[in-house]
């Protein structure tokens, strides 16, 4: 009994399975449950030594050795098979025993009653006495990391992808949108200043469906642009900037910081598509949708844009990948199934600032945890090309020989 599962014992009640309410009952009072276990129990083996006992004597004649012998095959066999051996079965096997054992001990609760009562009557009473309630609600309910516990636990019971989506779930409460939004520097903006022909030419060969537009810097934000509605509108009629200007949307403004789970929300209320994200000085610091948010539960959405020449591949024949610094590590961790720290730098490129402390010249290695990279091209503001090497994979010769400093992990 007290070896079930109590919620896989809330699955099976749920479900009619035979004895899981009344297992579910007994439960429920613990302290008459016990109390009718350990009273049968001890009744049992109180009584059954001194039959045996008795009779040995009776048998054998009164005598120290009849009475010792006795006593100690006995107790040897209660140990044995009254004790050690059916708890462990219990303890192995708690469903196959205890449900069809609730249809009997429910019935002996009821007969045995008053006994219970006159019992318990003392053992409350010494309760009392050491200060120890009995009456509190015992809480059941499971922490989030118990829950991931028992996720990463399920095995074959559970396909991969669901359990990686449930683990991407559990993740939503410590991710902010900084961890996924686009950052500023990519970012596909229309400036609302340049020539007509550049504008028209951009909205036609953009790959996205809606942009921002700007007056000068992208931190002078004038609306948001549906592209396909906009093209459909200037069907058959020149485009005109005071017709731009009417077709723009009010823009989104969400802080730095702002937890995913709640942006989630406020998408859903607001039915809004995009949100950009500003710091505290009102500078624009990036753009985050609700695919986004949702590619860090089920994966990223296959798509026509180009990402920043890193392409699908992976990692190649010998175990080595190019990407761009500005990669968001959170991106790169689960497209190349890396464990990256993301609880610093947001991106590649400041994760390996961090632990240089410095902007590198020329090639220079380093190892993050069990991960190797190599920066290929930098210039005096941050690091644009990196090769990182597969943890595990054997590297050909040479391919860390021009490196130029070598950091430990961090």
């Amino acid at each position: 009994m007290m070896a079930l599962n109590r919620h896989r014992l809330k699955y099976l009640a749920s479900h009619g399975a035979l004895g899981a309410k009344t297992t579910q009952k007994l439960l429920a009072r613990t302290d008459l449950l016990l109390s009718v276990i350990l009273i049968g129990n001890n009744l049992f083996n109180t009584i059954i030594p001194v039959l045996t006992t008795s009779i040995a004597l009776h048998t054998f004649g009164h005598d120290n050795v009849v009475l010792s012998v006795a006593t100690g095959i006995v107790a040897f066999l209660i140990i044995v098979f009254a004790e050690i051996t059916p708890k462990i079965v219990g303890a192995t096997y708690p469903e196959k025993i205890a449900l069809p054992a609730s249809l009997l001990i429910a019935p002996l609760m009821r007969v045995t009653k008053p006994v219970v009562w006159f019992v318990n009557l003392f053992a409350n009473g010494l309760l009392r006495i050491l200060h120890i309630n009995t009456h509190k609600t015992n809480d059941q309910r499971l922490s989030t990391e118990e829950l991931r516990t028992i996720v990463l636990e399920s095995g074959s019971f559970m396909p991969t992808k669901h359990r990686s989506i449930l683990l991407n779930l559990f993740d939503l409460e410590n991710i902010t949108v900084d961890d996924v939004m686009i950052p500023r520097r990519r970012i596909e903006a229309l400036d609302f200043g340049a020539p007509l022909d550049d504008i028209l030419h951009q909205l036609e060969t953009c790959y996205h469906n809606r942009l921002i537009v700007y007056q000068g810097d992208i931190d002078r934000v004038l609306g948001v642009l549906h592209v396909r509605k906009t093209l459909a509108s200037l069907h058959n009629q020149d485009l005109e900037r005071e017709t731009l200007r009417e077709l723009l949307a009010e823009p989104y403004f969400v802080p730095t910081g702002t937890p995913v789970y709640q942006q989630l929300q406020y998408f859903q209320e607001s039915r809004h598509r995009l949100a950009l994200v500003v710091n505290e000085y009102g500078e624009l610091q990036g753009l985050v949708t609700p695919e986004d948010i949702i590619e860090e539960l089920i994966g990223e959405f296959t798509t026509t844009l180009p990402r920043s020449g890193t392409g699908r591949g992976g990692w190649n024949d010998e175990g080595e990948c190019i990407v761009p610094g500005s990669m968001p590590l959170r991106e790169l961790n689960r497209w190349l199934h890396l464990t990256l720290p993301t609880d610093g730098p947001k991106t590649l490129n400041g994760l390996i600032l961090e632990v240089l402390e410095e902007i590198p010249e020329g090639d220079v290695c380093v190892q993050i945890g069990d991960v190797k990279l190599e920066v290929l091209r930098s210039d005096d503001q941050s690091v644009r090309t990196v090769k990182l090497f597969q943890p595990g994979a054997k590297q050909r010769t040479g391919a860390l020989g021009k490196a130029k400093k070598l950091l430990p992990g961090r």
